[in-house]
This record gives C-alpha cells, structure tokens and sequence, in this order.
C-alpha cells in the first residue's frame, strides 16, 4: 500500500494570501502546502480522500492517469471544492464512484446541484455514483474500510482506516469507543494544526499527546497552517516515529 500526501496545509494552504509570514515567505518546498488531500493505492487502485480546490493542480503534479474513487471526510470547500475536476476522470469511466455521509451528500448536491440534477442536467458535468458511508465498514478493490467518526469542533467528520493505515483530518475530539477502531496501526496520519491552541483542530501539543495514545508504528501530521513553523525547524522536535508531511511526500506501508 502506498500513500501519497497530495496537499497537507490548511484551509487557506501555504502561502496564504495576504499574508507576509516568514513561514508563507519560505524557498523551502516543504513550506509550500496546498489543501489537505491523500491518494492511497494498492495493486492497480487509486482512492482520492477529499477533492479540496488544489486537486486539479495535484493530480497534474502527480501525472495521476486513473483513481477508483473519492472518499469525502466532511463539506467544508476546502475538501470539496475541486468536485467539477473530476470531469476528465469521469470521460474514462463513465461514472466517478463517491463515498460520503448522508450530510455531506446533500451538502454537495445544493452546492453543485447542476452534477446531481436529474432533469436538464448539464452535458458537460461529471457523472458520480453515491455511495453512502456510515458506521458500516465497507471493502473497495479488497481492502478493508473502517469509518471513524471524530469531532471538528461540534461538527462530524469521518476519519476512514484502510487494513492498518488511518487517515484524520480536522480533528478535535474523539469519542473513546471510536477511538478503539484506531489500535494496532502502521501508520496513523492526523492533523496538527499550530503551536497555539485551536478551537476546532489539534495544535501540535494535542497531536502529540494523541499519537502516544495510539501508539501507532508511524504517525505523520498534515492539515498544518503557517503558524506551525518552518517545515525543519518543527521536523527537530518531533520524536522519532512522528513526521511532519510535506505535499509530493510517498510513504510505503
């Protein structure tokens, strides 16, 4: 199995707008983060988790030639908003395979309701098969798929483990019984925000303290804002089974 980060900032990613940080003003390309995004493969299959505003420019950076399907953790545009971009996929294959909760489904519908129009539907909009996600675990391409939800503050999101590798993002909280779904990983890729406390995310304190209570093998932080660091300077204070992603990183399991 292989994981290939696709973008690992924030929502506003790095450099931000506006925004004259020394971090957003870094030559170093491990400062540079597009939204937060994996690509998770194995054998011939290619499953996207969130399709954020960045996923044309990732899929290109990565010469991308197929994916299997698209696994959304919560609506926030910042994980959805490249959904028009899976146009060109959907002229391979017919129909683009989507994995989310009911919420996020109907969130996505208003949104981009001229893709799930059934009557005068635009000609042009990619074709998305629904596939609704629950507590269920479910198999894609013979691989084990457990859902785990966990909190962004008041609002669900489903965290998804695939065989021994989970992925969160956006994480403040979780419940003890759906942290029971996370024991025995390889690897464990979660959110760490800022050195600060966040009202709706792990900082990098908290990120910390939870990777110990995991206890996974490896454990790797995405989803990561300016206010964070440099890239190398963090990277020194992590102990030596954490890593901090970089967007373009390739990790085996």
């Amino acid at each position: 199995m292989k994981i290939t980060f696709l973008g690992t900032g924030t929502s506003q990613g790095i450099p931000m707008i506006a925004n004259n940080d020394p971090v957003c003003l870094s030559e170093d390309l491990k400062d540079k983060r597009l939204r937060s995004s994996i690509m998770i493969s194995w054998e011939d299959a290619n499953f996207i988790v969130d399709c954020g505003p960045d996923f044309r420019q990732q899929m290109l950076r990565e010469n991308v030639q197929s994916i299997d399907g698209v696994l959304f953790t919560h609506e926030h545009s910042d994980h959805t908003a490249g959904v028009d971009d899976l146009r060109p996929y959907t002229y391979q294959m017919g129909e683009v395979p989507i994995y989310a909760t009911e919420r996020v489904l109907e969130n996505l519908k208003t949104r981009f309701a001229y893709i799930f129009a059934t009557e005068d539907r635009y000609a042009g909009a990619p074709k998305l098969h629904e596939n609704l996600v629950d507590v269920t675990p479910f198999e894609l391409s013979g691989v084990k798929v457990t859902p785990i939800e966990v909190l962004h503050g008041n609002l669900p999101i489903t965290a998804y483990r695939f065989d021994d590798v989970a992925y969160i993002t956006d994480l403040k909280t979780i419940d003890d019984l759906e942290k029971e779904k996370l024991q025995d990983l390889e690897v464990l890729i979660v959110n760490a925000l800022r050195i600060e406390v966040h009202p709706t995310h792990l900082n990098l304190e908290e990120a910390l303290a939870f990777v110990k209570e995991i206890n996974p093998k490896r454990a790797y932080f995405t989803h990561i804002s300016h206010k964070l660091g440099f890239h190398a300077e963090v990277e020194k204070l992590l102990p030596e089974n954490v890593f901090l992603s970089y967007d373009g990183l390739k990790i085996d399991v």
